[in-house]
């Protein structure tokens, strides 16, 4: 499996290359990656000679090309099944999968808002309604995962799924911004953020010469 690559763009901002690169990384699949930084001039041209759809993240597996993150995240699992990233149990893999999908289609607000910025540090002293709602939504999501089927470890499932590398961006953002949660999320989000791959991304995004304003919010 030597043939893949992942092409992502900025470790510090973007959210959806670090599902799957971190998925991939808890399987245990070796890699390489190819980062194209946003927001430059040739970034449209570069990311279209490896993405049909002109977005990143893109897997490549020799002739195979995939350009969606959670599609990545299927098609990673089904090459490590020993990594397990959907759990075994029926029930609690479609709740997985569900609260993955609803990761990948919902939380505008949280997305709009507080954008992704893991070398920042800007504490908010409020969020708008709609974060809020956002907030209290994911918490509640992960509280349920936990209480169901988590006792077996410290993620969402109990050992790491997929949908925790679907939430693992959300992790960062409530780092950055410091947003409160209950202590059952903080636990979580504690957990998520030991990863040894988790720093080995923020190390990588600390280290990165680009900077996009819009993204960098004031204090």
């Amino acid at each position: 499996m030597s043939n893949l690559t992942l092409v992502i763009a900025n470790k510090t901002y973007s959210s959806w290359s670090l599902r799957p690169w971190l998925a991939m990384r808890m399987a245990d699949l070796p890699f390489a990656e190819l980062v194209i930084p946003l927001d430059q001039p040739t970034t449209r041209a570069e990311i279209l000679k490896v993405s049909p759809s002109g977005r990143v993240p893109t897997l490549h597996h020799g002739p195979l090309v995939i350009w969606e993150s959670l599609a990545i995240i299927e098609y990673v699992a089904e090459l490590a099944p020993a990594a397990q990233l959907w759990p075994t149990d029926a029930a609690a893999r479609a709740l997985a999968r569900a609260v993955s999908a609803e990761m990948h289609a919902g939380f505008a607000a949280l997305r709009t808002q507080l954008p992704m910025n893991v070398r920042a540090r800007k504490p908010l002293t409020a969020l708008s309604p709609e974060v809020t709602e956002d907030v209290a939504r994911i918490t509640a999501l992960w509280r349920d995962c936990r209480g169901r089927f988590g006792a077996d470890g410290d993620f969402l499932f109990g050992t790491f799924t997929a949908a925790d590398a679907m939430f693992a961006p959300v992790v960062t953002r409530f780092q950055t911004y410091g947003v409160e949660v209950d202590a059952v999320s903080r636990v979580y989000c504690d957990a998520v953020m030991s990863l040894p791959a988790m720093q080995q991304w923020i190390s990588a995004a600390m280290a990165e010469p680009w900077t996009i304003a819009k993204y960098e919010r004031p204090s």
